[in-house]
């Protein structure tokens, strides 16, 4: 076996994002992880913790906007650098999150925008939202925080990066509420409105999708067999095919009107038959968490 195989290999993940999106909560949650992280780290300074010898097996890296010599350029130049070295493995992390929440969370901190400091908080986000677009657009993962309280957002980056987690493609399998809109960051999305709706029926409101009398329900529709057996086989067929492309995660939606009962039902068999196949699962379900928060 060769060096390059025996050496243990460097995870890094990098994580940026909108100012008051949840960046250094974010990078809390990596160092409870175990991984050793640095915040606000300057980018040219990257390069000394990458060739460091005695470098960590697990780093976790905060990318502020508003570093001095932070730019789009350089970041994407370093993208590129990290995906030329065999021995790294590199996951960018960008957090989001809506304007008017941002507004808020500013407003409740009576903090100045970075990027507006003598103008309104919105300008100085619009600004910082402009000019990040296209680090957005590199990123591994999108977490949209508008809804998440610190305590959500940790478990959602513990969702993707808890140290134990096996080499290869962790997927997770999410249930949303079209009324709230669509989820970030979700690769594959299906839209479950058109099956019978357990929320008509007195006795199965007050359930969701988790409840075995919800499943049965939804599963007793005459278009469920066929869709969900389209749905697992295009899973298998491209689960395995990200895999080969180096792909480290991938998120599946589902969707119905509430996000209670449909869409909760259809991401839980899925996950339970994936999971059965030996993938790695996650599961969460975005109006349950916002209910329970």
């Amino acid at each position: 076996m060769s060096d390059a195989h025996t050496k243990a290999a460097t995870k890094i993940v990098l994580v940026t994002g909108l100012s008051g999106a949840g960046r250094s909560t974010a990078i809390r949650a990596l160092e409870d992880l175990g991984y050793e992280t640095i915040d606000n780290l300057p980018l040219s300074l990257l390069p000394n913790i990458l060739t460091a010898q005695n470098r960590p097996s697990q780093i976790a890296v905060g990318l502020d906007a508003r570093n001095r010599d932070f730019s789009v350029h350089g970041m994407l130049d370093m993208l590129q650098h990290l995906s030329e070295i065999p021995q790294i493995a590199y996951d960018l992390v960008f957090i989001t999150s809506e304007s008017d929440v941002l507004v808020r969370r500013f407003s409740e901190t009576r903090r100045r925008h970075p990027l507006a400091p003598a103008e309104t908080p919105l300008a100085g986000i619009e600004r910082e939202r402009d000019l990040l677009v296209p680090i957005m657009a590199r990123a591994d993962i999108v977490i949209n925080s508008s809804e998440m309280s610190p305590h959500d957002l940790r478990a959602d980056i513990a969702r993707y990066f808890t140290t134990e987690r096996s080499v290869g493609l962790a997927v997770s399998v999410q249930s949303f509420s079209y009324k709230r809109g669509l989820p970030r960051g979700v690769d594959m999305m299906f839209d479950c409105r058109f099956l019978n709706n357990p929320y008509w029926q007195p006795e199965l409101r007050g359930l969701n999708g988790r409840d075995t009398d919800i499943q049965n329900y939804v599963q007793a529709d005459p278009r469920f067999p066929e869709f969900f057996a389209k749905i697992s086989d295009l899973s298998r067929f491209l689960l395995p095919a990200y895999t080969d492309e180096g792909k480290t995660h991938f998120s599946i939606g589902f969707g119905c009107t509430g996000g209670q009962h449909r869409s909760v039902a259809l991401a839980e068999l899925l996950a339970n038959a994936l999971a059965n196949q030996g993938w790695q699962v996650s599961i969460r379900h975005r109006e349950l968490e916002r209910n329970t928060a």
